[in-house]
């Protein structure tokens, strides 16, 4: 018996030309076993191959199906937060193309939502396809990480993730444009639970993810979620001082007070060079200030809500109360809230 929740199923799509009608086919057979209403969005990250063409070959077939075209290649990280903006679900369910996320696990994500889960989560226990470069990164990257954030992720955790209409709601008033979609989720705090899952191997085509993305895409997120980048400067300024400093005034006491007891012969060039380490220590501090002052705007401009509220008072939920509308394919179904498009 049906109960009338929508869930949105949201496939971010970039040259995934003979992996749509795959996919399509294994979510129909793990859909139509669930007692829920569901859309299908799939949104084409400026593909050049024929993946459009294939979505809108099935979108004529199955109503449930909603296509976003985006104008070029965003990258996949926009082009999930696309799908997740225009979702119309109580909740979605983020899936890669290439069926390395596993469709049959989507009635184990909506068992963890009803059982109280915001968001839940895919972790990959290994992936088939991972090469050995990429694993070492993936294993460097989280440690880095976590050691410099506030904001924790969990190794090997993937795209492939339910969200609440809550979160959805909460995510999309993020501003960021170099975003790494999984960390903002994390960083908002609602309560996870995880979901551990072997990664298959990809059915065909190439990775959207090139090594430069991904050192690209963690270096974006080192950026996004921690200062410490920022602070190395007045860092090891810091450290240069406090290492030049005792060193100078050792040889000033040496010297030219003692006048030379431990014989050393300290000769003119090796007292500028310490002279020198010292200024470079002061002026590492100075940019390590100027850094601080950078931070305060860099948190300012990124523009996260100060706060999230978990359980919003029913006033708030009666005025945000989201009501659908019939609208044009171009408005891909937007829903209208007070008046104001979403």
């Amino acid at each position: 018996m049906k109960n009338h929740k929508l869930i949105s199923i949201i496939i971010p799509i970039f040259n995934e030309a003979k992996n749509i009608l795959k996919l399509y086919l294994e979510l129909i057979k793990i859909l139509a076993k669930l007692r829920y209403d569901f859309e299908i969005i799939f949104v084409n990250d400026g593909s050049l191959d024929q993946s459009q063409f294939q979505v809108e070959r099935l979108k004529k077939e199955d109503d449930r199906i909603r296509l976003i075209n985006l104008t070029r290649n965003f990258g996949k990280e926009l082009a999930t937060s696309a799908g997740i903006n225009y979702c119309r679900g109580d909740a979605c369910i983020m899936i890669d193309a290439d069926l390395q996320h596993p469709p049959a696990l989507i009635k184990q994500f909506i068992a963890k939502w009803e059982n109280g889960a915001s968001v839940v989560i895919g972790v990959r226990k290994s992936n088939k396809g991972e090469g050995l470069v990429k694993k070492i990164g993936s294993k460097a990257f989280y440690k880095i990480i976590n050691k410099i954030s506030q904001t924790k992720l969990v190794p090997n955790a993937t795209d492939y993730r339910l969200l609440d209409r809550g979160v959805i709601d909460q995510f999309n008033k993020f501003s960021e444009r170099n975003r790494m979609t999984r960390a903002l989720i994390d960083w908002l705090g609602f309560e996870t639970q995880y979901l551990y899952f072997e990664a298959g191997r990809r059915t065909s085509g190439q990775a959207g993810y090139s090594y430069f993305k991904l050192l690209r895409l963690a270096v974006n997120s080192m950026v996004s979620f921690s200062l410490f980048p920022l602070k190395i400067a007045g860092y090891l300024g810091i450290i240069i001082t406090l290492l030049s400093a005792p060193l100078g005034l050792f040889i000033l006491i040496e010297k030219y007070i003692l006048s030379d007891p431990l014989s050393l012969y300290i000769s003119g060039p090796a007292i500028l060079a310490v002279i020198l380490v010292f200024l470079v220590g002061i002026i590492l501090i100075s940019l390590g200030l100027i850094a601080l002052y950078i931070a305060n705007i860099h948190e300012e401009v990124i523009n996260r809500p100060l706060y999230v509220i978990k359980n919003p008072p029913k006033a708030r939920r009666r005025a945000f109360r989201r009501t659908r509308h019939n609208v044009s394919d171009g408005d891909f179904g937007r829903e209208k809230i007070k008046g104001r498009w979403l």
